[in-house]
């Protein structure tokens, strides 16, 4: 069969319909379809979300989540500070924060997922941090917040999810108050040469089991593996952060690489 020409109708129609895929895991899916599959996943393995995190990185997570923090720096001192994290339905994120910053500090904890988010409200209220917590279920390509809301923004293991990521980053500019950090952690690409073979050998003939053995099923922790595999490397995603208007833009890989954080400001 003979190919559309480049300037026919139906060239025109071939490439729009390409544009509009993306990838959900190694799989090639519908734009419109990406979304919905994400939050099947989470719904799955939101109750034992955390517990999941340690077993995958060997309890690397939390002392990751400890340098992102401590990395912003959230100020002690009693004036007001206003900070969202984005994708943290559990507050896994939110919490360390709130632990390291003033008295007047506060934190919206924003997820798309709402069975997420009602783990992060049942810890809120468990941990004595409902008072300074505003849970609300929002999408991180078209955030429910005016412009120039926040002080600090903050997403963890959350981006690689989206389906945009370019539209999660601008709206983590649009929200950002003229002076404020953004700060991202996210599995990332190894660079220890050699390590890399025996990661990626853990990684996909390990979490998958072991996420089946805990949750019942293996498939949300197959798409969580692949999806790493698809997410821009350190200086592909320091320069997407540039693209959205961001200044000073720096990362610091965590553990050889399998994870990295990266910030920015808005200035």
């Amino acid at each position: 069969m003979a190919r559309p020409a480049e300037n026919s109708p139906e060239h025109g129609a071939r490439e729009e319909a390409e544009e509009r895929t993306t990838h959900f895991g190694f799989r090639t899916v519908e734009e419109d379809a990406k979304q919905g599959m994400v939050h099947s996943v989470f719904e799955k393995v939101a109750a034992r979300y955390d517990l999941m995190n340690d077993l995958m990185s060997g309890g690397l997570h939390r002392p990751w989540k400890d340098a992102m923090i401590a990395w912003l720096a959230p100020p002690k001192s009693a004036r007001p500070y206003a900070h969202i994290d984005v994708a943290g339905g559990t507050g896994d994120v939110a919490f360390r924060l709130l632990d390291r910053a003033g008295p007047h500090a506060h934190v919206t904890l924003c997820d798309i997922n709402p069975h997420m988010l009602g783990v992060g409200k049942a810890r809120a209220e468990a941990g004595g941090y409902k008072e300074r917590t505003e849970i609300t279920c929002g999408n991180a390509e078209s955030l429910p917040f005016p412009d120039k809301s926040f002080d600090s923004y903050t997403i963890a293991f959350g981006i690689r999810n989206v389906t945009h990521i370019e539209r999660a980053l601008a709206e983590a500019y649009r929200v950002l108050k003229p002076g404020g950090r953004f700060l991202c952690l996210e599995f990332s690409q190894m660079v220890l040469p050699g390590i890399d073979k025996i990661y990626d050998a853990y990684s996909f003939a390990v979490i998958p089991r072991m996420g089946g053995w805990v949750t019942g099923d293996p498939d949300p922790y197959q798409y969580l593996v692949e999806s790493i595999r698809q997410f821009p490397d350190q200086e592909r995603f320091a320069a997407m952060i540039r693209e959205a208007g961001f200044a000073r833009v720096q990362y610091r890989n965590l553990s050889g690489g399998v994870a990295a954080i990266h910030s920015g400001w808005r200035l």
